[in-house]
This record gives structure tokens, C-alpha cells and sequence, in this order.
């Protein structure tokens, strides 16, 4: 009897020696894994910084409406303020590691090694740390659809506590960026459409829940409007938006050109002198500040975007489709981060002055950020863990597996495949779009790889008592 009871002992203190060193490797992951995440803002001594960032910070202040800047993110931002928006980084960063481990569990690949290899590698060519160490929504757009896929197909395997707060994590991620609100509402709709094919992989309960997020996520948005404006209204300037892209398609100067001799437009006398590109007309010193911005040509934009729409629907169906495929290509890293963002400091030193002083010595604001050497291996890893993943997903399609893998590769394919009609259709092509979601595909690459070396860690599994 003395063998057996050796052998037990030793396998007890495999089994405490196993347990000790994965308690170590959570509390590793915990702690470093959100720091790695920070560290573009470390390194640079200040939260990085956007174009986008000061027209959030000011909603709270100037107390009304403007286009594509959402009121939930700017109230958000102003919890941060006195602590110099390193609150704000932190709940970014700690939301990115809940929701990866999250998904990570329930696909039983909830190691902790796993976990910290997966996050090193995806800090290390992706956007995911730029985003997380900057002042703007795009860190919320890839996680809200790990976050909608976890609560829709795995909330069985989640408690109630984290469904719950992974409803108003997704709800609060829609109600930042309209873009962000329409792929979710996309995906719901797909999941809709799938479901009496799919119905033991999309439980009815979990598409009822993710679904509500987007109303949650809309009243939200109306709610904070109300509040800060006093106006129960949606975020405006959703004419100037898709207005910008079809004037640098040409479609607008072809309209104008096509229609002054009969109808009054006040853009009519700028037919032949109208700037190249949507962001120089819209943001550049042009003559849309010449005839009142939004406030005196949106009600002139959306008549053109509408009647142009009916006027050339062959022309608008193929710039679509060329925006989207152009849109799928743009996933450089750092757009818009740079030292040049007037509007950005003009409204921290007019509303917050505290923080020019740090501000101003940050490395961004010297000019010392520069993304170049970064997107050599950003770019071709981003286009490539896209490619994979529809690699995937069309793999699972043809095999007609309906494994998590199959579903969560089709879940980002199609995030994927929306934000670029969204952003691109809409918006015009800016890598700034496709940075934001591509990391997410990385992600799933990573997890493929992970499940296809599962087979590795099974020995581990024998000391489990």
C-alpha cells in the first residue's frame, strides 16, 4: 500500500504546486495585462489624444447638440477629469481584459497562460493598447461585439451578475458612436434572421437580450441629450456625414451641376470650386463655414443626398461598393493621432486649464509620435487575421459546422463586413474605422490557433483533483 499512497501524495502536491503557480499567473495577468494595455499612454505622459476628443469633452460644458458627437461619451469623459483621464484609461483597459478572459472562458480556454500569451501578442501587432490609451470611442466598438457575442450565445455559461453588466457595458458602447450602434443592431438582425436555423446555438432569451442592449443603448443617447440640451432629440448631422462622401465621389458637384439652372441651392455658386475630399470641405476652411455649417446647410445637404440618391442610383450603388471594399483595406493605426489637433486643445485650455500644463508636455504634443515603423507590422497583420477569419467562417460554412468557432469567426466577419459598408458608405474610407475593429480578428485568429494546440495542456488537466 506504500506505492499507491506515495503516488498519491506526489500527485497532491502536483496538484497544490499547479495551483499555486496558476493563482500567480492570475494575479500576473491581472495586474500586468492592463498596464501593457496603457502603455502608448505611459510612454507618452498624457492620455493620447484625437481630433474627435475635444467636441466630447465640450458637450458637457456648452450644453447643446452637435453632429457625431455622442453626449453619453462626453459625460463620460468628464468623470475622468480630475484625474486627468487616467480614470478613464483604466476602465478602458480593465474593460478590455474582462471581456477578452470573458471570452476566452467561455470557449474553455480560460488559462491564464493563455490568456496572458494572447494579450502580448495582440499589444504587440494590433491597435488594441492605442486604443484602449486614447480619449476616444473606438475601444468600445471591437469589445461590444465580443461583449454581444458572449451575452447572445453563451449567457448560460456566464452568471447573472456578468450578463447584467454586460448589457449595460454593450448598451453604453451603442450609445458612443452611432457606427458602434448600427453593426450591433446589424448583428442582432442577422441573428434574428438566422435563428430558425440556428436555434439550439442562439438561444431565444440571449437574442431577446442583446437586442434590447441597442434600445437601451438608444435611450440612453436620448436621455443624455435631454439632460445636457434640454432637447429629446438624436445626435444631428447625420446628412453631413453621408453628404461628405458622395461630394468626394463627385456625385454632388454632378447634382449641382445637373440642377441649379432650375432649383436655388445656396452651394450652387461653389459647383465648380468645391474641395476634394469630405474632410476638407466639412472640417477645412471652406465654404461650408461660408453658409452657416450644419446650422445653415443641413436642411441643403439632406435635400442633395436624398434626391441624388434617386438620381443616380447606379452611380451610388457602385461608389458603395467600392467605398466598402476600400474601407475593408484602410486599418492603418494612429489616424488623426498626431500633434495636430487645434480643436482638441482649444477646448481643454478654454474649459479645462488645469490640464495644459501636462498636456502640453506630452509626446503627442511634441510631435513625437510617429506610427510609421508601427504599421509595418500592424497593417499586414490586420489585413491578414481578416483574411483568416473569413477563411474561417466560410470553412465552417462549407463543413456546415456549427461550432462556437464557426459562430464567433462568423459573428466578426460580418462586424467586420458592417462597419465597413457603415463607415465607408456613409462616412468616406479612414483607416481610423478599420483599426478600431481589425484587432478583433487577430483576436480570433489567436484563439484558433490556441483550441488547435489544446491539445498540448491536456496532461495539465489529469492533476485537476
Amino acid at each position: 500500500m506504500v506505492g499507491p499512497l506515495t503516488g498519491g501524495y506526489t500527485i497532491k502536491t502536483q496538484v497544490l504546486r499547479a495551483r499555486r503557480a496558476e493563482t500567480r499567473s492570475v494575479w500576473i495577468a491581472t495586474i500586468a495585462i492592463p498596464l501593457l494595455l496603457l502603455a502608448p499612454a505611459f510612454w507618452n505622459g498624457y492620455p493620447l489624444l484625437q481630433w474627435d476628443t475635444g467636441g466630447y469633452l465640450a458637450r458637457w460644458y456648452e450644453g447643446y447638440l452637435v453632429p457625431s458627437r455622442s453626449t453619453v461619451f462626453g459625460i463620460y469623459l468628464h468623470l475622468g477629469e480630475q484625474a486627468s483621464f487616467w480614470l478613464n484609461l483604466g476602465i478602458q483597459s480593465l474593460a478590455t481584459l474582462w471581456i477578452l478572459q470573458l471570452v476566452l472562458r467561455v470557449l474553455d480556454l480560460a488559462r491564464p497562460v493563455r490568456l496572458v500569451a494572447i494579450s502580448l501578442a495582440l499589444i504587440a501587432t494590433t491597435a488594441l493598447p492605442w486604443l484602449s490609451s486614447m480619449l476616444l470611442t473606438d475601444i468600445f466598438a471591437g469589445l461590444s461585439v465580443l461583449a454581444l457575442f458572449v451575452l447572445v450565445l453563451h449567457g448560460a455559461r456566464i452568471s447573472a451578475l456578468e450578463k447584467a453588466a454586460l448589457f449595460v457595458f454593450t448598451a453604453f458602447s451603442a450609445a458612443t458612436h452611432s457606427a458602434t450602434l448600427a453593426v450591433l443592431l446589424g448583428l442582432c438582425c442577422v441573428g434574428w434572421i438566422a435563428r430558425p436555423w440556428l436555434r439550439r446555438q442562439i438561444p431565444l432569451a440571449g437574442l431577446a437580450q442583446g437586442s434590447l442592449t441597442i434600445v437601451a443603448g438608444a435611450v440612453m443617447l436620448l436621455a443624455a441629450n435631454f439632460s445636457l440640451s434640454g432637447q429629446l432629440a438624436w445626435t444631428p448631422g447625420g446628412y453631413g456625414v453621408p453628404f461628405g462622401r458622395m461630394l468626394q465621389d463627385g456625385i454632388v458637384a454632378q447634382y449641382l451641376r445637373d440642377h441649379c439652372a432650375k432649383e436655388t441651392l445656396k452651394l450652387c455658386p461653389y459647383r465648380d470650386r468645391l474641395p476634394p475630399t469630405a474632410d476638407d470641405f466639412l472640417w477645412g476652411n471652406s465654404m461650408f463655414n461660408t453658409l452657416g455649417r450644419f446650422q445653415g446647410l443641413n436642411d441643403e445637404m439632406g435635400f442633395i443626398v436624398l434626391h441624388a440618391l434617386a438620381a443616380y442610383p447606379a452611380w451610388q450603388t457602385e461608389a458603395a461598393l467600392a467605398a466598402t471594399a476600400d474601407q475593408l483595406m484602410h486599418v492603418a493605426t494612429g489616424e488623426g493621432t498626431n500633434g495636430w489637433i487645434p480643436h482638441t486643445y482649444g477646448i481643454i485650455e478654454r474649459y479645462i486649464p488645469a490640464q495644459l500644463a501636462p498636456m502640453r508636455k506630452a509626446k503627442q504634443q511634441q510631435w513625437q509620435v510617429d506610427f510609421a515603423t508601427i504599421n509595418r507590422i500592424h497593417v499586414p497583420v490586420a489585413l491578414a487575421s481578416m483574411l483568416l477569419v473569413a477563411l474561417l467562417f466560410g470553412r465552417g460554412l462549407w463543413r456546415r459546422k456549427r461550432d462556437e468557432l464557426t459562430l464567433l469567426a462568423g459573428t466578426v466577419t460580418l462586424a467586420l463586413l458592417g462597419n465597413a459598408v457603415v463607415c465607408g458608405v456613409i462616412s468616406g474610407p479612414h483607416d481610423r474605422y478599420g483599426a478600431r475593429m481589425a484587432w478583433v480578428a487577430t483576436f480570433v485568429v489567436l484563439i484558433a490557433a490556441a483550441r488547435a494546440f489544446a491539445g498540448d495542456d491536456e496532461v495539465d488537466d489529469l492533476l485537476a483533483p
